[in-house]
């Protein structure tokens, strides 16, 4: 058996039980999702689970449960009998990207989440902009963000990489790992305390999973090569998985991203903070910064205080946090117009039925 505790349980999903008393109050946190079937760690250990039917049938793709989630099971588990999970919890914080194509779907990469590692590997793949874009999304999760700069054995200069990742993201550690050679693992797993769920993140062929190997002590994930040309690796991890690090404290390795699209500009202010300070002394409170007068940003780039490259680059991610949330709207506002529009042809339907004419 488990102490819920250790599972990352506490006192937020505690009074969501307590408001919800009756049937159906077993918690259990999902450790991983297969194509809809579900294995979930409760306090009487470790079981598949599915859906509720009803709740299937509910829940649109953002409220399904995801990994890291915890949920409410029906009965309590047991040997050789599939879980009914009946809702799930509201989340304490939650990691969020633009799914991949066309439509405007924010995609769950990780929930309820106390610790975010951003890991860039320190090789041909090594991108600052990259982990600024990371840091803002990890800040906009409502989780603590971290970087880990991996491959040490690959750089010659790590010192002068983590003063360049230090300039660009004020207060927020970096740790420099090679977790191939097992060195600089100390560092990370301080930072773990039991009852913690941390998260890594970052492109493919970054080392999350030989980090997540190094950190159990065994090869349990699948590692691959990545490319001589670029540092550019392969999906090797396919799906979300929580593990249980020695020690205490869980880790929640997650598939390598090619792209991470922001689905708002939460979390541009925490990572942009000296941008937002100069901005509170523009004349206008709506000030752009670009040709407005009295902009106290673009009077600090002129001055060499603030670097025109980061200017841009807030422009850059905010300019792209407005157009997902443009496209997202208009998906909805097609959605609903399509919805409207069966009802209106079944109520059509209904009353010529009625009328004897069907």
């Amino acid at each position: 058996m488990d102490e819920l505790s250790d599972l990352g349980f506490g006192p937020f999903f505690e009074r969501q039980l307590q408001l919800s008393p009756g049937a159906g109050t077993i918690p259990a946190r999902i450790a991983a999702e297969h194509r809809g079937a579900y294995e979930v760690w409760s306090a009487h250990g470790t079981s598949a689970a599915q859906l509720a039917g009803r709740l299937r049938l509910e829940s649109d793709e953002a409220g399904l449960p995801g990994v890291g989630d915890w949920a409410v099971l029906r009965d309590e588990p047991a040997p050789g009998r599939t879980a009914v999970i009946e809702r799930v919890l509201e989340r304490r914080t939650v990691f969020t990207r633009g799914a991949a194509g066309r439509g405007a779907r924010a995609q769950v990469v990780a929930a309820n989440v106390d610790l975010v590692f951003a890991v860039c590997g320190l090789d041909a793949d090594f991108n600052v902009r990259r982990i600024e874009r990371y840091l803002a999304r990890i800040w906009a999760s409502g989780a603590q963000p971290a970087v880990i700069l991996n491959k040490a054995d690959l750089c010659a200069d790590a010192a002068g990489r983590v003063a360049e990742v230090e300039g660009r993201a004020a207060a927020v550690s970096v740790l420099v790992t090679s977790a191939l050679h097992r060195g600089g693992l100390e560092a990370v797993r301080a930072r773990i305390e039991r009852g913690m769920t941390v998260a890594l993140v970052g492109s493919s062929g970054a080392g999350k999973s030989t980090l997540v190997n190094a950190l159990l002590g065994e090869e349990r994930m699948a590692t691959g090569e990545v490319r001589a040309g670029d540092g550019r690796g392969r999906h090797v991890t396919t799906h979300r998985q929580l593990v249980r690090l020695p020690g205490g404290g869980l880790l929640l390795d997650t598939p390598g991203m090619r792209e991470l699209a922001l689905v708002d500009d939460e979390g541009l202010d925490a990572l942009f903070g000296d941008i937002a300070a100069l901005a509170a002394g523009c004349r206008f409170r709506d000030c752009r910064h670009e040709t407005e007068p009295g902009c106290a940003v673009r009077e600090a780039v002129e001055a060499g205080t603030l670097e025109a490259e980061r200017l841009e680059h807030w422009r850059q991610l905010e300019r792209e946090a407005q157009a997902f949330e443009r496209r997202h709207d208009e998906r909805l506002r097609r959605q609903c117009e399509r919805r409207w529009g069966q009802l209106y042809d079944e109520a059509a339907r209904l009353r010529r039925w009625k009328g004897g004419k069907e």
